[in-house]
């Protein structure tokens, strides 16, 4: 029986980000000269609000997000209940709306180059894609 070490390795690491790397992340994170972006969420079960740290890339149809932990994370769970949330990438402040799961393929030729290397690099095989409100 072979088990696959790299569920449990994402799962690691997904854990120190979140408790360690993400609180660090946040003082810059959105900021006009910093790759991260913030996502402003409202908890689905608590109603409370949430920021959390994401790479957030802007394309021509809206923002897509990758997720390189899957679809199972709270923030994306609570984004597609509550149907929008507020982005904050580069310096700007964008207002979003219909989150949707699309696969890579999908938004591959809409990202730069450079990102889709990198996203392909960490098999990132899913994306939230969001239309501007």
């Amino acid at each position: 029986m072979t088990t696959s070490i790299k569920p449990r390795v994402r799962d690691a690491v997904r854990q120190f980000n979140k408790h360690v790397l993400n609180p660090a992340m946040m003082a810059v994170a959105g900021r006009r000269f910093w790759y991260a972006s913030v996502i402003e969420h409202t908890g689905r079960n608590s109603g409370r609000r949430y920021a959390t740290p994401v790479v957030a890339v802007p394309v021509p149809d809206g923002i897509v997000v990758p997720l390189p932990y899957g679809t199972g994370v709270d923030w994306l769970r609570n984004v597609l209940a509550a149907g929008s949330a507020t982005i904050r990438c580069k310096g700007r402040t964008y207002h979003v709306v219909r989150p949707q799961v699309v696969d890579a393929a999908s938004v591959d030729p809409q990202l730069p180059a450079a990102r889709r290397r990198a996203f392909h690099a960490f098999d990132v095989d899913s994306f939230a894609k969001f239309a501007l409100a």
